[in-house]
């Protein structure tokens, strides 16, 4: 379909949108699916005036190249019509963006998974690290975290990690962070000044509800068991914990951050369905193009997707050759942007390039 014929299609179901509406008893489940629809198309419809519009302006100006006596308004009009072909072209690129098919997921909360890799103490200090970057990145952007499970190290660091993050468009920003990020430092425990190399894994899981997967509950196997902690007065003495496997995937999920049984299950079948919901993205994703996977990633978990190198104060996308010289403000989460949007441009270039 050309871009003319996209963009005709999208204007004539605005249209259709806003008759249906008009007739349509506001509340309904029906209104407010069509309500969002109408709303999602505002400003393509916009963008495609606005390029219309632009069109027209400068098919005026041709035309008065062509028509006018006076050699001076003339080269104004040339002038005008020269500059108009930039901004055209500007809207032509603007209009594409618009129509491109939006990740259904974009809008979801996560998931948040972090896991020390290699690297024993070392990677469980910088999954820390990691931890905190998010930490950081969420607040400034308004988000809220709700902490599902923390497993800690002796020193501090973090061997597995779980959390919800909600706000607006967490996944679109965050889903590109999923994989294994790599860390190359001095550890403070090191005599010799040896660079040690360690891995942490993320994993961005957009979060699913009830309707987006149907679990069988004879595909359950659910283990309670006392949950582990530091003893005293405050120690759990009663079996709170919960691990829940799905047999036909594999998937285990346990939770004990709760001295409620029923909040623990609750939090591990949320758990549960973002995972078996990314399961599915990732295996109908498989099918995509190669060139699209090339650009940012399968999300594999296993994947290299980025390497931390505190003595040169460098941190280096593997995926689109980023490399930027400000790692403490990256880690900081106040230039993790930086990095972000440099991933979602290539994305969506490699999507438009496949629409050609």
């Amino acid at each position: 379909m050309s871009l003319e014929d996209s963009l005709e299609k999208v204007v004539l179901r605005h249209a259709e949108l806003a008759s249906r509406l008009a007739g349509e008893t506001p509340g309904g489940e029906e209104y407010v699916s069509m309500a969002r629809e109408f709303a999602e198309l505002a400003p393509v419809v916009e963008a495609v005036q606005a390029l219309a519009d632009a069109r027209q302006q400068g098919a005026d100006l041709a035309a008065m190249i062509d028509s006018e006596p006076d050699e001076e308004m003339r080269q104004l009009a040339r002038e005008e019509h020269a500059a108009l072909g930039d901004r055209i072209a500007e809207l032509e690129q603007s209009v594409r963006l618009a129509l491109l098919p939006r990740d259904e997921a974009d809008g979801r909360d996560v998931v948040l998974e972090v896991r020390a890799g290699a690297g024993g103490e070392e990677a469980m200090l910088f999954a820390g690290v990691l931890v905190e970057m998010y930490r950081r990145y969420a607040m400034a952007r308004g988000w809220t975290i709700e902490i599902l499970s923390r497993t800690t190290s002796s020193t501090g660091g973090i061997r597995e990690f779980t959390a919800l993050v909600r706000g607006r468009d967490v996944f679109a920003r965050l889903k590109f962070e999923s994989g294994v990020h790599r860390v190359q430092r001095v550890p403070t425990t090191e005599s010799q000044g040896r660079i040690h190399t360690s891995t942490a894994t993320v994993a961005i899981l957009p979060e699913a509800a009830e309707v987006d997967v149907r679990i069988d509950v004879n595909d359950l196997r659910i283990d309670t068991f006392r949950a582990s902690g530091a003893g005293g007065q405050h120690v759990n003495k009663t079996d709170s914990a919960v691990r829940i496997t799905h047999l036909p995937t594999g998937i285990v999920v346990s939770q004990q951050s709760d001295r409620s049984q029923h909040k623990n299950r609750a939090r591990a079948m949320t758990v549960l369905r973002s995972r078996l919901y990314d399961l599915e993205r990732r295996q109908r994703d498989a099918a995509e193009a190669q060139t699209r996977r090339e650009q940012v990633g399968s999300g594999d978990r296993s994947e290299r997707i980025r390497t931390y190198n505190y003595p040169q104060g460098r941190i280096s996308d593997h995926r689109i050759n980023l490399t930027l010289f400000k790692l403490e403000d990256i880690v900081s989460g106040q230039a993790l942007d930086e990095v972000i949007e440099p991933l979602i441009s290539s994305d969506r270039a490699a999507r438009l390039a496949e629409l050609h």
